[in-house]
């Protein structure tokens, strides 16, 4: 089946010497993994290689067979040019990581729109606006509504979150948050793209980011701490 649709590009591992296979998060059907025939070998290939950086927006024209095999594309342009995160050092470490996360997050071939506007509005966002230090917590954050985690904030004014309830109760178990890693959970909810980025110091976000990743792999089977959390660290260090 032919399809036109736009796609996010989650990762793309070269295959033998000049091939790539990609993957991506599409409008239309959820992920979709793709060959890219020679894409070192052409004299444009370093116009072909730039479609595929982490979280890239793309507008494609490709041939879903829906086997289980991987795809092919038969059109692709940019639906979305960034500006600011191919060169500044802090957006692109943080598109290469959220990627990662993505990867290791999204599993369902099949269509979850909600979830790909989100992640549409929010790279458009990021690539728009200058202070982002709290920008991947709350996408990461906000992204559990889309694949079932969320927590439930029925009873926040209890001082501990279990993680692998995603509740607030008034009881310290095994799989909880202390109080102060609560306290800092609690203020992460509240908070939007454009709210301040100075609410957290740099040891705050480090914590956090940890709780996330942690309440990530309680609530995802099988999934993987990205390799590329140790450069992000060094990056808001």
């Amino acid at each position: 089946m032919q399809v036109k649709t736009k796609a996010i590009v989650l990762s793309a591992i070269k295959y033998q010497e000049k091939s790539l296979i990609v993957k991506c998060f599409t409008q239309s059907d959820g992920l979709k993994s793709y060959f890219v025939r020679d894409a070192f070998s052409s004299r444009k290939s370093n116009q072909k290689i730039a479609y595929f950086q982490p979280l890239t927006i793309l507008e494609i024209e490709a041939v879903h067979k829906n086997k289980g095999t991987l795809e092919n594309f038969k059109e692709i342009k940019l639906a979305a040019t960034f500006q600011t995160i191919p060169n500044d050092v802090v957006k692109s470490t943080m598109a290469m990581f959220l990627s990662e996360m993505l990867h290791h997050s999204i599993h369902e071939e099949e269509k979850n729109e909600p979830l790909f506007l989100f992640l549409e509005a929010a790279l458009l966002w990021l690539d728009a606006n200058g202070d982002v230090a709290n920008f991947h917590l709350i996408l990461l954050f906000e992204i559990t509504k889309y694949l079932g985690f969320y927590p439930d904030t029925s009873d926040m004014d209890f001082p501990f979150f279990d993680l692998t309830e995603g509740i607030f109760t008034p009881f310290h178990g095994v799989n909880s948050l202390s109080d102060h890693e609560t306290q800092l959970f609690k203020k992460l909810i509240g908070l939007k793209f454009g709210s301040s980025q100075k609410s957290f110091h740099v040891i705050e976000r480090q914590l956090l980011l940890k709780i996330i990743i942690d309440y990530y792999s309680f609530h995802l089977e099988g999934f993987q701490k990205p390799k590329s959390l140790d450069v992000l660290k060094v990056i808001f260090s």
